[in-house]
């Protein structure tokens, strides 16, 4: 089977994020069939919701789209390691597969921290790729918290 990217996308979403002020983080939510159903960076601060993660805000518009609280078969592309709260929805939403490109070791919640794919109440364990794209991704990040201290 191929391997398709859509990193590239994610990044985007991470800087028009960090360009709003908000910590770079993009996420992309691709169908079984290649088509990116939804987008989205961080919003936590505009939208004042501490639930305003991209990954949140792209399985929220992914299944109102789909008119499903679930996306069997779909792949989440999302430039840091998601944190638990994430990590749950993604395995609630029955995502098939889950991209990242940066470790998180402070608030991860895949393969640092939490690790909610391992614990024995987590329903769905999607496949799991990690390190794609995480130079650019960590740069980003970097870059974002420098500019502020």
């Amino acid at each position: 089977m191929e391997f398709t990217s859509y990193m590239d996308q994610a990044l985007e979403e991470a800087r028009a994020a960090g360009a709003r002020g908000e910590v770079p983080v993009g996420a992309v939510l691709v169908s079984p069939a290649g088509n990116v159903v939804a987008r989205a960076g961080n919003r936590t601060r505009e939208l004042s919701d501490p639930t305003g993660h991209a990954e949140v805000l792209v399985l929220r518009e992914a299944c109102r789209a789909l008119g499903s609280e679930r996306v069997p078969g779909h792949v989440i592309y999302v430039t840091l390691e998601p944190c638990p709260m994430c990590a749950a929805a993604i395995s609630a939403a029955r995502v098939a597969r889950l991209v990242y490109g940066a470790a998180d070791p402070k608030s991860g919640g895949v393969a640092q921290g939490a690790r909610v794919f391992a614990h024995p109440q987590c329903h769905h364990v999607p496949e799991v790729l990690d390190g794609i794209a995480a130079s650019e991704a960590e740069v980003l990040l970097r870059d974002f918290f420098a500019a502020r201290r």
